[in-house]
């Protein structure tokens, strides 16, 4: 698998990172090893997790322990105080069984609110900051989920010097003119500031709506393998974004490895299209 530089981190990470919210239902420890071999196998060296992704720390962790030095970790805190935070990121290094993060994250920042509560005196920024002087993270950065998150990152990096982000980008994001100018002023700033950019949710269609849930992912995802091979091309094709986590099913797993595996850049008019054909999809966040 191919790899990108994730901005001033300098890490050559595989266009897929494995996304841990994949073990948020309890698979066994011999699932998850056999799960882990597999991504990889694919030459994944990068790791998502969180400790709101249910049973990920703990099924990772032991099979992490003897291989930490081959894999870029990521990790996240909910937590928006110092105390909250410290003592988050402290739980997780050692689910982890780990002495240190490559990357440690604001996790789910989705308000303006959220980002001012914070980065304020006392706030989770100061774990971070603290964690970096210590050695338990090298690097750090912010993620999020809604509809405005392109605007609240680009007011959090005027506020702190970020290394990575991390939000949403597939096709029907990119057919509402809105968040699409957000997220490509975004992506210049990143370029600009050499942050590194994670993309989440590529492989979505829409929300789930009244319909039976099919995969265990919050949104309904593409299933079809060539509706898979276009979402994860058209995610890698936007300036700037190293790699897209895989979505929370293992299911879908083998789908995304052998999409980006085989990944060609999509050309500007085959993206256009592809924005153009998800128009009638539901968007997946309220504006």
């Amino acid at each position: 698998m191919q790899q990108r530089r994730l901005g001033r981190t300098g890490h050559l990470s595989s266009l897929v990172t494995f996304g841990a919210a994949a073990f948020y239902r309890e698979p066994t420890q011999d699932d998850a090893d056999e799960t882990l071999e597999l991504v990889a196998r694919y030459g994944v060296n990068h790791i998502d997790i969180a400790p709101t992704y249910g049973f990920a720390e703990l099924r990772t962790g032991p099979w992490l322990e003897s291989r930490r030095d081959r894999f870029f970790v990521g990790c996240k805190t909910t937590e928006r105080s110092l105390e909250g935070a410290w003592a988050e990121l402290h739980r997780s290094l050692y689910l982890l069984r780990t002495n240190h993060f490559d990357l440690y994250q604001l996790h789910a920042i989705t308000t303006f609110e959220e980002l001012d509560q914070a980065l304020a005196p006392g706030g989770a920024i100061e774990a971070l900051l603290e964690a970096r002087e210590k050695g338990l993270a090298r690097w750090l950065g912010i993620t999020g989920h809604g509809y405005q998150t392109p605007a609240i990152f680009l007011r959090a990096l005027e506020r702190f010097n970020f290394d990575t982000v991390m939000f949403p980008l597939h096709p029907r994001l990119y057919a509402d003119p809105t968040y699409r100018a957000d997220a490509e002023r975004l992506l210049a700033e990143c370029q600009a500031r050499d942050v590194g950019v994670q993309v989440i949710k590529a492989v979505t269609r829409g929300p789930w709506g009244a319909g039976p849930r099919t995969h265990h992912t919050w949104y309904q995802p593409h299933a079809e393998p060539e509706a898979i091979v276009q979402a994860v091309r058209f995610a890698l094709s936007q300036p700037g974004v190293t790699t897209i986590p895989s979505p929370a099913d293992i299911r879908l797993l083998p789908l995304v490895l052998e999409a980006a595996a085989n990944y060609e850049p999509m050309a500007a008019a085959e993206q256009a299209a592809l924005v153009e054909a998800s128009r009638g999809m539901e968007l997946l966040f309220a504006p």
